[in-house]
């Protein structure tokens, strides 16, 4: 058994893949102050909740954009599984041709991202939208080249900022909305996060399309933690939640 970390700055995402079917899912919070004996004892007792047997991982993969807290997971691997961890960064077999100016600085989750939506979809031009702490749109192409992409602040990130840098503003759920003209501060600050990403996204994707792909369109995949609240806006082909999951199973398949 295999298991997958994606280590983001708000969440860790974790998934145990067996036999190549993802058997279990999980969420921690995320926080540079974990200690390798936290961490082991949360990894080691959710995957008993979910009648697994900690001793049955074989490998573990580990995709993280917050560099602080990799030696605490390194040495929770080493200790609570007796495994050297496969911590993807610059040298890793992934498969992609990368087109950044500096190829080491893409982030870790968004090569995830792009193997796991090749893997899904050989053969494609694709868009992924990553829905996080941040915003992520990458580009890659049918020949598995990763293009580039855009970063913007997330929707929660968005909202944190109005609360914080605001002296009225409050916090607000993040929902979808009814309308797009919100009738009280909470409504118009609801619509505002919602409507305003999704014209983003839109524009993004026409802009990107008619640049790189007009040859032929590309499948646009969504995926991360708040992708799920904007799928009625048929803003992607298909809504692959466990995407980045998929492309760290791939990436440990390519190590071998």
């Amino acid at each position: 058994m295999i298991l997958c970390l994606d280590v983001g700055n708000s969440q860790i995402y974790g998934g145990l893949f067996d036999g190549g079917r993802l058997r279990a899912q999980f969420r921690r919070s995320s926080t540079v102050h974990s200690s390798s004996d936290e961490l082991g004892v949360f990894f080691r007792s959710v995957l008993r909740e979910n009648q697994v047997n900690p001793d049955d991982v074989s490998a573990i993969a580990i995709c993280s954009v917050v560099p602080d807290m990799l030696y605490s997971l390194r040495a929770c691997c080493q200790r609570y599984f007796r495994l050297e961890p496969l911590v993807l960064k610059p040298g890793v077999k992934t498969g992609l041709k990368i087109a950044y100016r500096d190829p080491k600085e893409v982030g870790a989750d968004r090569i995830a991202d792009a193997v796991g939506a090749i893997k899904l979809f050989p053969g494609r031009n694709l868009i992924v939208a990553d829905f996080g702490t941040a915003t992520t749109l990458c580009a890659i192409t049918k020949h598995k080249e990763f293009l580039g992409g855009n970063i913007i602040p997330g929707v929660r990130l968005a909202m944190e900022a109005l609360e914080t840098r605001t002296a009225q503003l409050p916090s607000v759920e993040i929902v979808t909305p009814s309308s797009a003209l919100g009738r009280s501060t909470v409504e118009s600050i609801q619509a505002g996060l919602y409507w305003s990403n999704v014209g983003m996204v839109r524009e993004l994707v026409s802009r990107i399309t008619a640049e790189v792909f007009s040859d032929a369109p590309p499948l646009v995949i969504g995926t991360g933690g708040f992708a799920q609240l904007f799928n009625r806006e048929k803003l992607f082909d298909y809504l692959v939640p466990d995407l980045i999951l998929t492309g760290l199973m791939e990436i440990v398949r390519l190590n071998e």
